[in-house]
């Protein structure tokens, strides 16, 4: 287990870290982690954890072996202590600590505060997990959290915000989880990138090596999620489906998980088509951005529609994410806040 400085008879009383003592601005908090190879994890390639949680929370973090010292002001410190430990804590059961992880526990540790005694087991299950047999994925945001409570309980949920919020990489977690439990039969994967049969026809192949480009950002999500010969077997038995849009008419999906991405290029009526498309023990789930909006000047956007005729409606989630959600890459977040300044594009479609 991690020593904190408070607990290391080598630093001068001034700069012991006491919740009970009045401290100076600069505090300075050290903290030595047992296991190296988790303490190695825990700095992360180049030290790129440690400067993240630099930029986020303003203090200094110096690392010397699994000798890690925090210098800053005493809620600054106090602050990166709890994240470090948090990371540490699962890196020490094997988990590979992305720059995601990092971002999620600095989240979950600033929502927490530090009105109470902070326990890393604590913080870890503080936000909503999604167990597969592969890897835990777990919430890192409040929203996300939100969303996936919304999973778990609705057999209908819009998740609707920018990209890099996490949207579709849930739900395909939570289809997966619901697959490996065989509370469902089959997972559907629908986009409506292709909107009718006919504009297939010039891509080589079948059906699915047709709509595979389309689909490429699920399938990188199930092969990360699930074993690849499970993922393998599933589509070649029929049981994970690629379903363009336009081929849903008709049908009624029963004991199946069914994902609708992108679901801001969808018309009103084919909105309309796949929502009604919902049969016995299934659950629906709809992402896609409303500022992303490439139909055609004039055509209204089926999600914006969606969203707002059915706000309220008993059975229905909706999920709203936000800049402060994008938890792919630091400019990522900058990027959509930057762009989310500007006069968007109306969700009709309109110029």
């Amino acid at each position: 287990m991690p020593k904190s400085a408070s607990d290391s008879p080598s630093l001068a009383p001034s700069r012991k870290f006491d919740r009970d003592m009045q401290i100076p601005p600069e505090t300075q908090v050290v903290i030595d982690f047992d296991d190296n190879r988790a303490a190695s994890a825990l700095v992360g390639p180049y030290g790129q954890n440690l400067a993240l949680i630099e930029r986020r929370l303003g203090v200094v973090v110096d690392s010397r072996g699994n000798h890690i010292s925090i210098a800053g002001s005493r809620d600054g410190c106090d602050a990166a202590r709890r994240v470090l430990e948090t990371l540490y804590l699962q890196a020490t059961q094997g988990q590979d600590l992305a720059q995601g992880d990092v971002e999620g526990a600095i989240r979950a540790v600033l929502a927490q505060g530090s009105l109470f005694e902070f326990d890393p087991k604590a913080a870890k299950t503080a936000f909503e997990t999604i167990n597969l047999r592969k890897r835990p994925v777990r919430a890192r945001t409040a929203a996300q959290d939100c969303y996936i409570r919304a999973l778990k309980r609705h057999e209908l949920v819009f998740g609707v915000g920018p990209a890099g919020t996490g949207k579709t990489w849930l739900a395909v977690a939570h289809a997966a989880q619901l697959f490996e439990r065989k509370e469902v039969d089959r997972i559907i994967l629908s986009r409506p990138a292709v909107e009718a049969g006919e504009r297939l026809g010039f891509l080589p192949g079948d059906l699915r090596e047709k709509v595979d480009p389309y689909l490429r950002p699920i399938y990188d999500a199930l092969y990360d999620l699930m074993d690849s010969r499970i993922v393998e077997r599933a589509l070649q038995a029929g049981e994970i489906e690629i379903a363009p849009l336009a081929f849903m008419r008709g049908r009624t999906l029963t004991n199946a998980v069914i994902i609708l991405d992108e679901a801001q290029n969808t018309t009103t009526m084919q909105m309309k088509m796949f929502l009604t498309r919902l049969g016995e023990n299934s659950r629906m789930i709809i992402t896609g951005d409303p500022t992303q909006v490439d139909l055609p000047p004039g055509q209204a956007s089926g999600l914006a529609e969606a969203v707002r005729l059915l706000d309220g409606v008993e059975g229905i989630a909706q999920v709203k994410f936000t800049a402060e959600d994008v938890i792919r890459h630091e400019l990522v977040a900058r990027i959509v806040a930057a762009y989310e300044g500007l006069p968007q594009k109306p969700a009709t479609g309109k110029p």
